[in-house]
């Protein structure tokens, strides 16, 4: 069993930056690649940035390309996303998630947070 806790979220201006951060706990969490994705209301689950467990491999959506990075702490078991240059676009709630390989699609993870409101204003 993998838990996960998202923190970081927050209110900020348009061109403003956040950093989101994920905490897993669990024995199982070691091998697993984790993933950002955010929903806005009304809309879909989309998938924001992926990493593999070691970190080789990352995958943006084409709308943060440039502005967000991922990155990952596995001595911290901890999963980051730099938000910078943010927009309101970007308004949304944002969650972490666990599984077993960097896939882009969010049914490929089992693991999922709470998740934390980020909203940005024009």
């Amino acid at each position: 069993q993998v838990h996960l806790v998202e923190s970081g979220g927050g209110l900020v201006q348009a061109g403003g930056s956040l950093r989101l951060s994920c905490a897993a706990s669990g024995r199982t969490y070691s091998g697993y690649a984790m993933g950002w994705f955010r929903q806005a209301p009304g809309k879909e689950r989309d998938t924001v940035a992926v990493i593999s467990w070691s970190g080789s491999f990352t995958y943006y959506a084409d709308s943060v390309k440039g502005r967000f990075t991922i990155s990952r702490d596995n001595a911290k078991n901890t999963v980051y996303l730099q938000m910078n240059s943010l927009e309101p676009e970007d308004t949304a709630v944002y969650y972490c998630a666990a599984g077993p390989r960097a896939m882009m699609a969010p049914s490929s993870y089992g693991y999922w947070g709470q998740g934390t409101q980020v909203t940005v204003s024009s």
